[in-house]
């Protein structure tokens, strides 16, 4: 869910999976007058072409609203010959208009490496769940699970990250601009 609404509606982002028309493993957002009733369902992102979410990516954390857009922690899932492996990535996307990716990292900004991410309940895990932005100091702060056994925190500021996925995105300006995703 977005912390406020947008345009009038409440809006939300989500992965269906229905048998077969909607692409698997894409992300989408939704609006609702009345968090009743939720349509005009729009495709915002799908899979991308790196390793670490090549199989499919889905929500995490809900959106930060900044300067440049609507900051979203997100995961990406990857198929190894041992199983799954959940990462965390990040994208922009646009204010008025959350179906835009402005800027979408090409490099996941954490993937499982420490003991607690690789061995739990289900290994090589980390999936974001939720974020505090501390406006004051502009610290985020993520929450993350780990493995599925762990809560875990990472520290990040707005302006460090913001930069990151800018300077590293796999959108550019002019793609958005044409209505490339």
């Amino acid at each position: 869910m977005f912390p406020r609404k947008i345009g009038g509606k409440f809006m939300m982002l989500s992965r269906p999976s229905d048998s077969g028309h909607t692409p698997f493993g894409d992300i989408f957002v939704s609006e609702s007058p009345d968090m009743v009733y939720w349509g005009r369902h729009r495709h915002v992102m799908g899979r991308g072409k790196e390793w670490w979410e090549g199989l499919k990516i889905g929500g995490g954390a809900a959106p930060i609203e900044t300067t440049e857009g609507w900051l979203l922690f997100y995961h990406g899932v990857s198929g190894t010959c041992n199983g799954y492996v959940y990462s965390i990535g990040g994208a922009i996307l646009d204010l008025d208009d959350p179906s835009i990716v402005k800027y979408r990292c090409k490099n996941f900004l954490l993937t499982p490496e420490e003991w607690y991410e690789e061995r739990g309940l289900v290994p090589n895990v980390a999936f974001p769940c939720a974020t505090i932005h501390d406006a004051a100091t502009w610290r985020i702060t993520i929450y993350y699970g780990s493995a599925d056994t762990y809560v875990s925190l990472a520290f990040t500021r707005l302006a460090e990250v913001v930069s990151y996925i800018k300077e590293n995105s796999m959108v550019t300006v002019e793609d958005t601009e044409i209505g490339i995703r």
